[in-house]
């Protein structure tokens, strides 16, 4: 197991005052048996009143307004988490077995439905429907985590935060959101229910501790094959003791760490940097 610090700084810079803001933020690390959360803390600068929930999928969400003039908002999230072995997934079923319990489980019913973001390409649907007809379920989603990480090299600054999965494809070159929009596209065209996991990675393969480093928030995958199996295919792994995770969805939409509207004539300009440190 290992426990990590992460400090992750994000906001908007306005190009000149505006009047009030209204805004969602998802920063917070899950809580569960594989992720004991020692603190979490949420600071916002100018100060407004803040109201925490959990959304339609899980996720600690806090929702916040700023009701005086500013041109620069700012969150820090400070976290610290210890990661624990996750169990090993064993869910096997076959085809025909999975099919019936999407007919009557809603959540594995919206996960099956695409998304504008998740929508695939014809190419990826052809290969995804070819393996789907020779293996199991498990095989086949392996199969086009590799097919997808083989085929797109992974280059920031060529897509974006709206990209679709559609997009990635045809440049060949994506970021992990588009990784996980394309393997879950994929996913679902063969009628396997997928959802779209947003959180942090620890860069290095062995964290020195006590070493700050440079990261930035990651995105991987989970697939129901009779529980919910995660994979990041941005890297060809399993999901291990660097990956910590903060919500679930059906694509970025539903887990971007901020998001929001504000009142002024101006242009916005998003920031983000996030640091982690491995503490044990």
């Amino acid at each position: 197991m290992s426990r990590y610090r992460v400090e992750h700084v994000t906001g908007f810079k306005y190009q000149s005052m505006v009047s009030a803001s209204y805004n969602e933020a998802r920063m917070f690390a899950v809580r569960d048996d594989s992720q004991l959360v020692f603190s979490s803390k949420l600071e916002i600068e100018p100060k407004g009143s803040v109201h925490e929930y959990f959304d339609y999928f899980g996720t600690r969400t806090a929702m916040f307004e700023v009701l005086e003039p500013h041109n620069e908002m700012t969150l820090t999230s400070t976290t610290v988490v210890e990661v624990r072995p996750r169990d090993s997934m064993v869910a096997n079923l076959n085809w025909h077995e999975i099919a019936p319990l999407v007919a009557k489980d809603l959540a594995l019913t919206d996960a099956v439905a695409q998304t504008r973001r998740t929508a695939p390409p014809a190419e990826l649907v052809k290969f995804a429907k070819k393996k789907a007809a020779e293996l199991s379920p498990n095989e086949t989603a392996m199969e086009i985590c590799r097919f997808v990480y083989d085929r797109v090299k992974y280059q920031h600054g060529v897509t974006g935060v709206h990209s679709v999965a559609t997009e990635a494809w045809s440049k060949q070159i994506g970021v992990c959101q588009d990784f996980a929009h394309l393997v879950i596209g994929a996913l679902r065209a063969v009628g396997l229910p997928a959802r779209y996991v947003s959180g942090y990675l620890h860069p290095q393969l062995e964290p020195v501790i006590d070493e700050t480093v440079v990261g930035e928030s990651h995105a991987w995958v989970e697939w129901f094959s009779g529980d919910w199996v995660a994979y990041d295919a941005t890297n060809d792994v399993a999901i291990g003791d660097r990956h910590i995770e903060v919500g679930r969805g059906r694509d970025y939409d539903d887990v971007a760490p901020l998001r929001g509207v504000y009142a002024g004539p101006f242009a916005s300009e998003l920031f983000v940097s996030v640091q982690i440190t491995r503490e044990v």
